[in-house]
């Protein structure tokens, strides 16, 4: 009897759940939107051949959407920019910008067997090398010994692994044991949208951005921060930017990412001054400097904006500024790669690309020798030493807002249990993924609202673009 009941109580939740949607879709600007049946295939097709298949297809879309430049990333150096690992759909914070679904919260976490298949996906598909960002949700919610694991096995297959999370839980004893399995990077999200307790503004959150830093100092871990901007907070990116460069010792880059209106987002967060163009402003501002943020490409030039800073006792400097530089460097180390956990790997790397071009090294020395006099004095004070600080514009497209070319050009993938995907497409079809069940073996099904396994693929059914049921507020939690 409770069987049935069960049964009974997954077929009305669907139910409620495709009757939202049906309501939702209507209203959708459908002149706009990208057609939901041609979104749900994986993207991009999956590649039995590995890394170097994906790395010829990552090309061919960057030609097609017009993307394809000297300076182009995808495709040259990598087949992909990163892809996300989500552990969990569960958060404990409630920001008002949120690309999780109304349904989210209900949906319990995958199966570790589930995560570890795929991370060996990935792997196949896109090779050594990646850059995997275990997130959620975030992914601090997630038993210890099963994250610990998770970015163990995401490093043992010779991937980058990255912990998104918003730092509540990642505890410095958590952050040295995720680094003892192979953590390369942490990347702290903070801004007001979280809307956490006593701080009213950014400048005030720089203290527990301060916080994150020391819990990470020391632990061979590359620090990163993302910031959320929209209407409200987008006068004080400047502060932020500072606070960056004041800390650029351990910080190696500070996101971007302009307020998107998907997932559960309030209305209202985004208005005419959010564009790429007033970032780029608001961070030079902050810098105090031209930065070149159209040297270097990253997918589409609408959606990612990439510039890189050296600084100097506090002062920035522009490394991009010489495009043509730029390309003769990129073209002579496509093929190396970067240590991020060591400057002087990273160097040393630089150096070897540069070795076997005489004519280059010169031409970098030359660039070189101008910044040196250029920063003399400070280079006197600070005593030689040189920071990297690389600052992300992220233009993600709102769930209503979708267009082709810019999915075919995403550099940044979500992976679900059928492959790949755009994030941008992934956060606008959440609930069509995360409601799906999970083949097991034996011809059994995990079912993602009751964390159970059944005989019969119940609730979720692939192909729907469900727009959930009322939402649960997530449990918040106090700082430390």
């Amino acid at each position: 009897m409770g069987q049935i009941v069960k049964i009974e109580i997954e077929t009305l939740l669907h139910r409620l759940v495709e009757m939202s949607y049906e309501a939702h879709i209507g209203r959708r600007d459908t002149d706009r939107a990208v057609a939901a049946d041609a979104l749900r295939a994986p993207m991009p097709a999956w590649q039995r051949d590995g890394q170097q298949a994906a790395m010829v297809e990552a090309r061919r879309r960057m030609l097609r959407t017009g993307q394809w430049s000297d300076t182009q990333f995808m495709g040259r150096r990598w087949p992909i920019g990163c892809v996300a690992l989500e552990i969990t759909q569960r958060c404990n914070l409630d920001c008002t910008a949120c690309y999780l679904s109304e349904t989210s919260e209900a949906v319990k976490d995958l199966p570790i067997q589930e995560v570890l298949r795929r991370i060996d996906r990935i792997f196949e598909h896109y090779g050594p090398y990646t850059d995997v960002q275990v997130t959620g949700g975030d992914p601090t919610l997630r038993k210890r010994e099963e994250l610990i694991e998770i970015v163990r096995r995401i490093r043992q297959r010779g991937m980058r692994p990255t912990l998104m999370t918003n730092g509540i839980r990642a505890t410095r004893d958590l952050l040295r044991k995720l680094a003892e399995a192979g953590l390369v990077d942490v990347t702290f999200h903070v801004d007001l949208t979280q809307q956490r307790r006593g701080f009213a503004s950014e400048v005030a959150l720089n203290a527990i951005r301060q916080e994150y830093i020391e819990r990470a100092r020391g632990l061979g871990l590359a620090v990163m921060f993302n910031t959320t901007v929209f209407a409200g907070n987008i006068a004080e990116i400047p502060a932020v930017v500072a606070f960056f460069i004041a800390n650029s010792d351990i910080v190696r880059l500070a996101s971007f990412q302009i307020t998107a209106d998907t997932g559960r987002t309030v209305p209202g967060l985004h208005d005419g001054r959010l564009n790429i163009a007033s970032i780029k402003s608001q961070i030079e501002l902050g810098a105090s400097t031209t930065l070149s943020f159209d040297t270097m490409h990253i997918g589409h030039s609408q959606c990612n904006r990439y510039a890189m800073a050296a600084v100097v006792n506090g002062t920035a400097y522009d490394v991009l500024d010489d495009p043509e530089l730029v390309r003769c460097v990129l073209e002579r180390t496509a093929h190396l790669q970067f240590d991020r956990q060591s400057r002087l790997k990273a160097v040393a790397a630089l150096a070897r690309g540069l070795v076997g071009s005489p004519s280059l090294a010169m031409r970098a020395s030359i660039w070189l020798a101008r910044k040196v006099w250029l920063a003399r004095r400070e280079l006197v004070r600070a005593r030689g030493r040189v920071n990297k600080l690389s600052f992300f514009i992220h233009n993600f497209m709102g769930a209503c807002s979708l267009e082709q070319a810019r999915i075919d050009a995403c550099v940044f993938a979500a992976a679900t249990q059928a492959g790949p995907i755009s994030m941008c497409l992934h956060n606008a079809m959440r609930d069509a993924f995360i409601l799906d069940p999970i083949p097991m073996e034996g011809d059994r099904f995990w079912n993602p609202l009751f964390g159970t396994v059944t005989t019969r693929p119940e609730p979720g059914r692939p192909g729907r673009v469900p727009d959930s049921k009322p939402r649960r507020r997530p449990k918040r939690e106090k700082e430390g």
